[in-house]
């Protein structure tokens, strides 16, 4: 598994897992520690890697997380696989060497086996996410099936797909997506990069890319809105870094990183 250096010395994993077999067989069991959220330098808390696989939606706030999480117990690197919570699935099911699965949805979660139960840590809700000052003056769901406009879909199996679905049936909206991706941020990359005019993504995505994109509002999201479990998954090789880094999430410091990024409490 591929890996490579995000700031402050967390690290993103690859999606690229084809040899997930021979990968597996590589994942060490590191040193025991706390399940409390801090942590010392003196070995009184969580030791070795934890790899945390996560919704493409949570990239920025776990990064920013585990980070954070790093910094409060030296003793610990964190690495995130980031894609869409029915791929992360399927990996984990495959034999990939995971400790934490954090998905967009309970439906992808309901496909793994968790050392215990999940527990749902935020929620998220969809907008309409449009060029920076809205050229073609979206304001409602029916707007998206205008004439020549180019609207991006997640997939279905995906959460954000399955959301989007539910969405424009409670609106009475029929849609052709011109594409479907694979996670909210393969939509959101096509409105960035000017290949569609609208996609449906996470009020979270929008706020990471103010820069780039305008969020639209519309009621019927109220509907639709994915609820974020995580677990510490049955087979990972470090438990005891895992349950930390679960603590650590549910924390007030995780949850305040959470929530200023767009996320509500459950």
């Amino acid at each position: 598994m591929t890996a490579t250096r995000v700031r402050g010395g967390v690290r993103l994993v690859r999606a690229a897992l084809a040899g997930v077999t021979a990968l597996a067989g590589l994942a060490g069991c590191a040193g025991g520690g706390t399940d409390a959220p801090g942590g010392s330098a003196s070995g009184s808390g969580p030791t070795g890697t934890v790899t945390v696989f996560a919704a493409a939606s949570l990239t920025e706030s776990f990064t920013r997380i585990g980070r954070d999480f790093e910094a409060a117990n030296p003793g610990v690197t964190v690495t995130f696989n980031f894609a869409g919570s029915s791929a992360l699935a399927n990996q984990i099911n495959q034999g990939a060497p995971a400790d934490v699965f954090a998905s967009a949805s309970p439906t992808n979660m309901q496909s793994v086996t968790g050392d215990g139960p999940p527990t749902t840590f935020v929620r998220n809700q969809l907008v309409i996410a449009v060029p920076t000052g809205n050229p073609k003056g979206i304001r409602a769901l029916a707007d998206l099936t205008g004439p020549g406009l180019k609207v991006a879909l997640c997939a279905e199996q995906v959460p954000c797909g399955a959301a989007a679905t539910k969405a424009l049936t409670a609106a009475r909206v029929k849609l052709t997506p011109v594409t479907l991706e694979q996670d909210v941020k393969g939509a959101l990359s096509k409105v960035k990069l000017g290949e569609v005019d609208a996609a449906l993504v996470y009020r979270t995505d929008i706020r990471a890319a103010t820069a780039d994109v305008d969020g639209v509002e519309f009621p019927e999201s109220a509907g639709a809105i994915n609820d974020y479990p995580i677990v510490v998954l049955k087979n990972a090789p470090n438990k005891p870094a895992a349950r930390a880094f679960v603590a650590y999430v549910r924390s007030d410091r995780g949850m305040a990183v959470l929530t200023a990024a767009g996320f509500q409490a459950p």
